[in-house]
């Protein structure tokens, strides 16, 4: 007998074959039997109507920190994501020095926005090396399966000293050879892979490139070779692709013989340049090369509240002489004092914030249930202003003092260009693409993406209305098999007999995404914007139901995942 049988679901197996009428049986950690008799289980569910797909698989969720002291990693959990992967773009908490630690926590503060104070009460640092952090992780019990990778920055910083967080600093070859032996021990050890970043858009808190942005040719070079010897590990990368960076990301993949994942959107001040980048990545896939781009599933959007960390008036003198009240506090003093609301919006400051918001309003929008990733233009805070002939920032503080001040606006500033997600869904059919980039734990106050897997299925196999959608089994390939196999883990993606039992049961007409809203639950009493969901109605880890309706059930099978040992 079977411990457990999913009856009369509607079975999306994660290949992308069609959607059909099946059982699902449950013996330990493992898929025993997919089929229409598979005999009985001590406990058995009844699916009829209900969706039953593999366990969502999230390869860039930047929970390095988060891992470490939260075993239900919320938000992700409460989207049916059964695997979290960290360690991206180059930035991360080991190895490191005993007294090093708060360069990677300004690190990760300055590209994450994960504040200090969180990171600093959160994090324990009871280890130096790679394989004592894995250990642990490991140690930890918790709701859901997470890998990690080797971070640039830490890597560095760990060989060169206050050196290696210049970017502009060149290693020397004993330095390269010495990063070189750290990464290849990390990778024998079960680290996924090597993460590094190489754009302008990151920085450190006090305001310095990060560490990868230039790493030259021999430095990539000596990285290469040491995942070649290991014989394990994807090489992840954030860049600009200026200047021939993806040639050069593209050849260290050759020295390293392992795949290359890059993070791949439309970025708005150079809106065709994915084109060029997608290109690249299909001529490096002809030339039998494993290269993947991994994209996003609605528009980057910066979240602006007046209880979050970015608004239009938060350099503004008179909103930082509120800086002592509650948040309750100061909407209400703003809703009942009309002048100064007035002098908010007349008297602002000639600084970079307020002309950066300034910018930002043609393709700001109020959110409001249910949600719409793909808002019209026309709707846009911008446009309000000028079809009332109205100043942009007195609407847009009108509209963030609805719901007694607790009102959203979202500025998408990647991956909307158009006013659509029409590239979104070309970069989505895109056979060398997988969903990525959700940063599930990163930038907690502005942005929420954790909940992108979500808004995979509904956005585009049921809610869109700007345009075509898209197969629901296409999407949850590109969400489990897809994502699993790009970092090697072939156990999972995939409701097969033999592969773990990691599954969502989901109510498809439910299905959908909460409105996001400011929690206090970090340590140290750090804010977060979170998001939750509807439909999820089982989530599945190895075999043991960790949420059931929303609510999390107290059990927790999740493990560190480790890649592919080498030969020690």
């Amino acid at each position: 007998m079977h411990d457990l049988v999913i009856r009369n679901a509607t079975l999306v197996d994660g290949t992308g074959a069609p959607r059909r009428t099946a059982d699902l049986a449950v013996t330990g950690d493992r898929i025993a039997a997919v089929g229409l008799d598979v005999g009985p289980g001590h406990r058995e569910i009844d699916a009829k109507g209900m969706l039953l797909t593999p366990g969502w698989v999230d390869i860039h969720t930047h929970y390095d920190g988060q891992a470490t002291w939260d075993p239900q990693l919320t938000p992700s959990s409460w989207h049916g994501v059964t695997t979290a992967v960290f360690g991206n773009c180059g930035v991360g908490f080991a190895p490191v020095r005993p007294g090093a630690e708060r360069y990677l926590i300004h690190l990760m503060e300055g590209v994450e926005d994960i504040p200090e104070t969180v990171l600093d009460e959160g994090i324990d640092f009871r280890w130096e090396s790679f394989e004592q952090y894995m250990d642990a992780l490991e140690a930890m019990p918790r709701i859901l399966d997470v890998g990690t990778q080797v971070p640039h920055g830490a890597l560095r910083f760990y060989v060169m000293g206050d050196r290696g967080a210049d970017h502009a600093e060149v290693p020397t070859n004993d330095e390269i050879a010495r990063m070189g032996e750290v990464l290849e021990r990390a990778l024998r050890a079960g680290a996924l892979g090597f993460s590094t970043s190489r754009t302008t858009k990151h920085r450190t808190k006090d305001g310095r490139y990060t560490p990868g942005l230039s790493a030259a040719e021999p430095e990539l070079a000596g990285i290469a070779a040491a995942m070649r010897r290991a014989g394990a590990g994807v090489i992840e990368v954030n860049s600009d692709f200026g200047d021939g960076d993806f040639d050069r990301l593209r050849a260290a993949a050759e020295i390293a013989g392992r795949p290359l994942s890059v993070l791949l959107l439309q970025v708005h001040n150079a809106p065709e340049l994915w084109k060029d980048t997608l290109a690249r990545i299909h001529a490096a896939r002809a030339a039998g090369l494993e290269v993947t781009g991994q994209v996003g599933s609605r528009p980057i959007g910066v979240m602006m509240a007046l209880e979050g960390s970015i608004h239009p008036f938060t350099t503004h003198p008179l909103w930082i002489a509120m800086a002592g009240l509650t948040p309750r506090e100061r909407a209400q003093r703003l809703l009942n004092d009309a002048e100064l609301r007035r002098r908010l919006w007349t008297e602002r400051p000639d600084d970079a914030h307020t002309r950066m918001i300034a910018g930002l309003f043609p393709r700001t929008f109020r959110i409001t249930a249910p949600m719409n990733y793909e808002p019209d233009v026309r709707d846009s805070v911008g446009a309000i202003a000028q079809r009332e002939g109205r100043d942009a920032f007195e609407v847009a503080l009108d509209l963030l003092l609805l719901d007694d001040g607790k009102a959203l606006l979202v500025n998408n500033f990647e991956n909307y260009f158009d006013g659509n997600l029409e590239v979104v869904r070309t970069l989505l059919e895109d056979p060398a693409t997988v969903c990525g980039i959700a940063d599930a734990g990163a930038h907690v106050g502005f942005i929420c993406d954790a909940s992108s897997p979500t808004t995979l299925l509904t956005h585009w196999t049921r809610d869109r209305t700007r345009g075509a959608h898209l197969p629901l089994e296409f999407l949850v390939r590109k969400q489990t098999r897809d994502t699993a196999h790009t970092y090697g883990l072939k156990d999972r993606g995939v409701l097969a007999p033999g592969l773990r039992a990691d599954f969502n049961v989901i109510d498809p007409d439910a299905l959908s995404v909460l409105m996001p809203e400011i929690v206090y639950d970090l340590p140290a009493g750090g804010k977060r914007f979170v998001q939750k969901a509807k439909g999820y109605r089982h989530t599945f880890v190895a075999g043991v139901e960790v949420m059931r309706d929303g609510e999390h059930t107290g059990a927790l099978p999740g493990r560190l995942v480790r890649g592919a040992r080498g030969q020690a």
